[in-house]
This record gives structure tokens, C-alpha cells and sequence, in this order.
């Protein structure tokens, strides 16, 4: 080796390259302020959350979801789908978020669903379906990596809900439905004596777009029912019968909407819905004893609400707390004390939020996590500082 190939190769390892010119130029290095694969990544925090980087990406994220997908580690992973057709799972290591992207359709990704539909495979897998019209079915190893295969094709329907449980009972395993633009409601099933084949099964057309839906547990052994919201402005409760959908309109609006949250609840008792307009309300619906949906406005914010969460993020159980994010780019947070909601800001993004996600991923509190992503091109984990609703703690490190 010359002595000019060895000092060059002495300054490359140094962080500068000697180009043949004999120039010397910087290399660009990862600057690990901004990577969280390399060590965690603290924001700016607001009203009592702490706000950590997990993936800042080159377009938008536009579903995020806490999942269990590996076995062989305890905290879920992070799935999110972003505007190029990528699913990229995250893992956790004391802070870190390491990512895999595990498929690439090449237009938008949205819907996503878990649950163990396929027989031929042990646990539970993962589903995305975007704008392609495609629905990906992701099996993770035990040992590490995935399994992906396309198992449906919709030629000129996008996908953009996905909703599985076991909704009808007359027939054996989970039904996994999906709803499409132009709206469309499908069923897959897998095709018990063909490989990895499956089959999807049109079940109903809708006037509109389903933007989201929960599962809702059966009340007194029955079915699980399914509470969908749409363009449309309806929300509705359809539940199945031999395969066949059976919908009622339990509220009706002059405007779309977008997403749908239930509260937690003991078994048997009816969760409270909250939905989001596009007008930037948010609608609480609960059932009376009469079986009918009260409904009331508790926040009439900015346009554009595009995330919903409901769960524990105060410190008192007692207390009815939602999270909203939208087009205003803040993270709200909703808090029913007695008969009266309040509002505060506990984050801004750098631009328009798309989907917020419940999670649980730090011990260290008492409380739920919130998942947020949108247009900002980043997903951000919001986190009660360690301790809080814990009650009594020994000690918490100072930062």
C-alpha cells in the first residue's frame, strides 16, 4: 500500500476523505441528536409529558399502532405505515428504536389489524392494506424476520380500514373484514386446503368511506359488535349474522367522520364512544338505560381532528381523559372533572397530525402512552415523567 492510500485511508477512519484531487473533504456523520437507533431522543416537552423522537421519516406516517409482534422481547413493537407504501417495525431498547422496514407497496399504506386469522400459522399476524388495493399479511419468526406475502388484490378499491375478532359465531375462526373506497365492505378468509391461499368475499357496498373502527365486546356472552365511523357522517353498529352485516345508525352528522375511540370498561357494561368531525368536533356518545346513544359535544376545537385516544393519561383513574390530534399540529388533551371538560396542549408537531395510538410502553408511570404521527414525517412518543400515578416511589433520577 502507498503512503497516499494509507493516509487516506488514516483520514477516512478520522471522519475526512482525501478524494484523488487531493481535497479534503468532511464526511457527514449521523448526527446522533436525531437518530433514535442510536440513543434516545428527547423534545421539546409540554404540559407534563415527556416527548420522545421514535422515527423521523422523508414523507408522511400516516397510521401508527403498540403491538406485540416479536415474542422474545416483553415491550411491544411500533408499526407505522407511511405514504410511500412502507411498513417499518420498531423495536425498543432502553430508549432506543431500532427500525426494520418489512414491506414496501409503493402508494400509501393505512390499514393495519392483528389478530390470528390464518390456521396454518402459529399466533397471531399482522395485516396492512393502503391505496393499491393490496393486503399484506406479515408473520413474524420467533428467531427474527418476517414472513410477507400479498394475499388479496381489490383491482381499483384503496383500503383503508381493517377490523378483526370473532363476529359471527356460526362460523369457525376470526373474520377479518375490510372496509374500502369506493365503499365497500369484504370478508377474507384463508382457503383451508391451499397453501397460503385466501379468498375475499364482497359483503355489502356502502355510499361511503369507513375512516375507522373499534371492536366493541359483546354484552352477556354475545358477539363482539363492530362501531364504525365515515364520510358519510354516520356512526354506526353492525354486527353479523352467517356472514351477512346487520347495521344500525346510532348517530348521524352534517359532516364526515374521521375516527373513533371507546373508553375502557368492565365486562358487561356498554363503553362510552367518542368520534371526531371533521369541523374539529369531539362527540361523546354513551348508551342510556333505555338503549339508546346520548350524544354531547365536549370540545369543539380547530378543523381537521385526525387522531383519537381514549384511556389513562391522568394521574387520578377517576378522571374521563381523551386525547385529539389534527391539523392545528397540537396534541390535546380532554379532561372531564365533575360535568366539565378542559383542554391543554401537550404537544406541537411541526406540521399536521394524521393518527394518535394508545400505548403501553413505559413502566415507569402509572399512566397510558400516546403514539402520535402525521404529515410531520416523524412519530412521536408522549410519556408521563417517571412516577407519576405510581403513588408512593422511592426515588426518580433527576434529568
Amino acid at each position: 500500500m502507498s503512503g497516499r492510500v494509507r493516509l487516506a485511508a488514516i483520514f477516512a477512519l478520522a471522519g475526512t476523505l482525501i478524494p484523488p484531487c487531493g481535497c479534503r473533504k468532511t464526511l457527514q456523520r449521523p448526527d446522533a441528536t436525531l437518530t433514535p437507533w442510536l440513543q434516545e431522543v428527547r423534545l421539546p416537552d409540554s404540559a407534563g409529558f415527556d416527548a420522545y423522537l421514535v422515527h423521523a421519516s422523508d414523507v408522511g406516517v400516516w397510521t401508527v399502532q403498540a403491538l406485540p409482534l416479536l415474542e422474545r422481547y416483553a415491550c411491544s413493537e411500533i408499526v407505522a405505515l407511511d405514504d410511500r407504501g412502507r411498513c417499518t417495525v420498531f423495536v425498543s431498547y432502553s430508549g432506543k428504536w431500532t427500525p426494520t422496514v418489512v414491506l414496501q407497496d409503493g402508494a400509501w399504506l393505512g390499514a393495519i389489524a392483528r389478530e390470528d386469522i390464518d390456521p396454518r400459522r402459529q399466533g397471531k399476524e399482522l395485516y396492512v392494506g393502503g391505496k393499491n388495493g393490496n393486503l399484506y399479511q406479515i408473520a413474524p419468526h420467533h428467531e427474527g424476520g418476517f414472513d410477507v406475502n400479498r394475499i388479496a388484490h381489490l383491482p381499483g378499491r384503496e383500503m383503508h380500514t381493517l377490523a378483526a375478532a370473532d363476529f359471527d359465531p356460526t362460523r369457525d375462526g376470526i373474520e377479518l373484514f375490510l372496509f374500502t373506497r369506493p365503499g365497500g365492505l369484504f370478508l377474507l378468509e384463508p382457503v383451508q386446503e391451499s397453501g397460503s391461499a385466501f379468498v375475499c368475499h364482497h359483503r355489502q357496498d356502502l355510499a361511503g368511506r369507513v375512516r375507522d373502527a373499534v371492536v366493541l365486546p359483546g354484552e352477556g356472552g354475545a358477539p363482539p359488535t363492530l362501531a364504525t365511523v365515515a364520510r358519510t357522517g354516520e356512526v354506526s353498529l353492525i354486527r353479523f349474522a352467517s356472514g351477512r352485516p346487520e347495521t344500525t345508525v346510532i348517530y348521524q352528522t352534517t359532516v364526515g367522520l374521521g375516527r373513533i375511540a371507546a373508553s375502557s370498561s368492565a365486562p358487561g357494561d356498554s363503553p362510552v364512544l367518542y368520534i371526531t368531525a371533521d369541523d374539529g368536533r369531539v362527540i361523546r356518545l354513551e348508551r342510556d338505560e333505555a338503549g339508546r346513544f346520548e350524544s354531547n359535544t365536549i370540545y369543539a376545537g380547530p378543523q381537521g381532528p385526525r387522531g383519537l385516544c381514549a384511556g389513562r393519561f391522568h394521574e387520578d383513574p377517576a378522571k374521563e381523559t381523551v386525547a385529539v390530534f389534527g391539523y392545528s399540529k397540537r396534541v390535546e388533551l380532554l379532561t372531564r372533572e365533575q360535568d366539565r371538560w378542559t383542554v391543554e396542549t401537550i404537544f406541537e408537531d411541526v406540521d399536521k397530525g394524521h393518527w394518535l395510538a394508545k400505548a403501553e410502553l413505559d413502566g415507569r408511570n402509572g399512566t397510558d402512552e400516546l403514539i402520535a404521527s402525521g404529515y410531520g414525517k416523524r412519530v412521536i412518543l408522549l410519556s408521563r415523567p417517571p412516577g407519576y400515578g405510581l403513588g408512593r416511589m422511592t426515588a426518580t433520577s433527576a434529568r
